[in-house]
């Protein structure tokens, strides 16, 4: 299988080419990319009016294009596109960063195993034809290694410049994913403070200062941690801890950031309430994997995460939803 169907620009669409000796010494000394400046008051306003501006609700299926990495997986799309009924495709690696999407040169760990499916199509051919409603992209969980190393901003930016190059209509999304659990200084504490920090103070402000336009958030860490809180507060039938919503290996190992089926079927809800602008009161109890394996949860824990979903939205700014 090819990685892409298009050759890159890479550093040169960046303006990061061979424009400079002064460039290639400092990225020699310091091995970091450049990352455009915060913006000054009067754009960071503009920023600010872009992200709190609300979306015209979609009035039929979207479709739907996902960059990313384990963390997006082929079970969450497909748990979203039965929620929704609508069509989709990706992208994904093992780990993969915004930046190893978008530049030829450098390596998609796992391209080969997780594009091995019919969902797959090369993220560049894809947003050149035009053909997606909405663009889903998520960074590496590692955010602060992600702005250091992989210029987070910078690429957000190329990629909604790229997806509205093919589709000037096209919706574009950040979604916000979380840290491990065993991370330093705590799980809790550091999704907490991430979302304003990284994924809004570092990532979209400066992405929008590199020209990426309008991108809203699914804040599915924000929502993954009001539901763990919820739950080990006894507030959702059936789920009293946290490993439920991550996965457990086949000898019984915990996977500390990986989604289980209840965790995926919670970011998709997140990802449906944000696209389509609404909760269902009933959401959908039973979900087929890829593979044609089912998954299912009571009415009751799926009615109780729906309201952890709908509280998390309704007081999170920058979604581009009014609930």
């Amino acid at each position: 299988m090819q990685r892409r169907s298009m050759i890159g620009a890479g550093l040169a669409l960046l303006g990061l080419g061979a424009a400079g000796g002064g460039y290639a010494l400092w990225r020699r000394k310091s091995g970091r990319l450049p990352l455009p400046p915060l913006p000054p008051m009067a754009e960071e306003a503009a920023f600010l009016a872009d992200f709190n501006a609300p979306l015209t609700p979609p009035s039929g299926p979207l479709r739907v294009f996902h960059i990313g990495h384990s963390l997006v997986g082929r079970e969450m799309p497909a748990f979203l596109a039965q929620m929704a009924g609508h069509e989709y495709e990706s992208q994904l690696g093992w780990g993969t960063s915004l930046r190893e999407h978008w530049e030829e040169r450098l390596t998609i760990n796992g391209f080969d195993v997780e594009n091995a499916h019919p969902r797959y199509r090369p993220a560049r051919a894809a947003l050149a034809s035009g053909e997606y409603d909405a663009l889903v992209l998520t960074e590496m969980s590692s955010v602060a290694d992600s702005l250091r190393w992989h210029a987070t901003p910078n690429y957000i930016a190329e990629w909604a410049k790229a997806a509205r190059a093919g589709r000037p209509d096209i919706r574009v999304y950040l979604y916000q994913s979380w840290p491990n659990l065993d991370t330093p200084g705590g799980w809790e504490a550091q999704t907490d403070a991430q979302l304003p920090q990284y994924w809004i103070g570092e990532f979209l402000r400066r992405a929008h200062a590199a020209g990426s336009g309008p991108v809203h958030l699914i804040p599915a860490g924000a929502v993954l941690l009001a539901a763990v809180r919820a739950a080990e507060a006894g507030q959702i039938p059936g789920v009293t801890e946290r490993q439920a919503f991550f996965s457990v290996s086949p000898e019984g190992v915990p996977d500390t950031v990986h989604m289980s089926d209840l965790g995926a079927w919670l970011v998709a809800l997140t990802h449906f309430a944000v696209l389509y602008h609404q909760v269902p009161e009933r959401p959908l109890t039973e979900v087929s994997h890829p593979d044609g394996r089912s998954f299912s949860l009571s009415p009751e824990t799926a009615q109780a995460l729906a309201g952890v979903v709908r509280g998390v939205i309704a007081g999170q700014p920058g979604t581009g939803v009014v609930l």
